[in-house]
């Protein structure tokens, strides 16, 4: 890993640990969840001004009026949608792609839509830097992207909420893989 994305002084790999100590004394109890938000760079996320601050607990400006989710949140979603072991994400809103990068440690795939182009266009060049696989982009505005992805099917395992569901992005339209070079190539889904 290079020394950007391993981050020094307050990005530093203690620092993060230290994040995922407070995350677990504040409740969360996926040691699959801890494990990737400790190995999950936070800082190049953010622009270089604020990357002291990413394991911090809270929420961060990105641009755009939009922020980085408060780390707990990101953590505690994960945790829930981990319980119910889906093999495919929908993520509505990308961002800066942080919570994108955590659920690709963790799901097979990971399918999200940003309705504010240039916040993918960084999300992608920052997954494009971790060397994520999994994912596929599509910048459209949100009802427009709800109904291109038709939604989500929801199939539950034995009827019962113990038993588990499976998420499932439906026909999709038009989407951009994460890891290809330019932006990514058009790929069909569905």
């Amino acid at each position: 890993m290079t020394a950007q994305l391993e981050g020094i002084g307050m990005t530093s790999r203690r620092t993060r640990m230290r994040l995922v100590q407070r995350l677990r004394e504040g409740g969360i109890e996926s040691d699959r969840v801890l494990e990737v938000i400790g190995q999950v760079p936070r800082h190049i996320f953010l622009d270089e001004a604020l990357s002291h601050r990413a394991y911090e607990d809270t929420s961060l400006p990105i641009g755009h009026g939009q922020t980085l989710s408060q780390p707990y949140i990101v953590a505690r979603m994960t945790e829930l949608l981990l319980a119910h072991a889906p093999q495919r994400v929908l993520e509505l809103g990308t961002g800066s792609g942080y919570q994108t990068a955590v659920l690709s440690q963790l799901f097979p795939e990971i399918y999200s839509v940003e309705r504010i182009r240039p916040l993918q266009d960084r999300a992608r060049d920052r997954l494009r830097q971790l060397n994520v696989r999994n994912v596929l982009l599509q910048t459209c505005g949100w009802w427009y992207g709800l109904a291109r992805t038709r939604a989500l099917r929801w199939h539950h395992r034995n009827g019962s909420p113990g038993g588990g569901s499976q998420r499932t992005a439906g026909s999709a339209g038009r989407w951009w893989r994460a890891d290809s070079p330019g932006g990514g190539r058009e790929s069909g889904v569905g």
